[in-house]
């Protein structure tokens, strides 16, 4: 009993001492911190469409750092086909479930695909970052087809 404790108190002293001595190891500066949380999501393409398509991605929306009062949007797609061009929207409500685009549909620049099939996109919506409810990033099979979605994803809201 006597060497368990002994061996106890020195790995504490051991711990303590690789820990800095009971300072804090980092320390968080509250003010570099970002405005406002984000919702995420994971893209991919709905099961419809399985076989024939495997696009993944991820998206986020989050409050504009520079544009009080805005909302910042992205997504990013991958194994896409090389050259496609696929319009894309945050919506209320989720997947198989639209309620509606959210901000205008001019403030969603198209993804374009690279030769390596990615492509990447922002919006620059002109209102605040919603709060609650329920939302998701759509990417369409093109402009022409905008009924057909090629990937699909639910945003999570924030961590409160």
């Amino acid at each position: 009993m006597k060497a368990h404790t002994v061996a106890s108190l020195i790995l504490a002293v051991f711990a303590s001492a690789s820990c800095g001595g009971g300072r804090q190891a980092v320390e968080i500066n509250p003010s570099a911190q970002p405005i406002g949380p984000r919702w995420n999501g994971t893209l991919s393409t709905p099961a419809s469409l399985a076989g024939a398509l495997q696009i993944g991605g991820r998206s986020w929306m989050g409050a504009d750092e520079k544009n009080a009062g805005e909302t910042q949007a992205h997504v990013e797609i991958a194994n896409a086909a090389p050259g496609g061009v696929h319009p894309w929207h945050i919506h209320r409500g989720r997947c198989g479930a639209d309620q509606g685009i959210v901000g205008p549909t001019d403030s969603y620049k198209p993804l374009k695909v690279d030769n390596g099939g990615r492509a990447t996109a922002k919006a620059s919506l002109p209102l605040p970052l919603p709060r609650t409810g329920e939302h998701y990033v759509d990417v369409h099979a093109s402009a022409a087809n905008m009924g057909t979605a090629v990937a699909c994803g639910n945003l999570a809201p924030p961590a409160r």
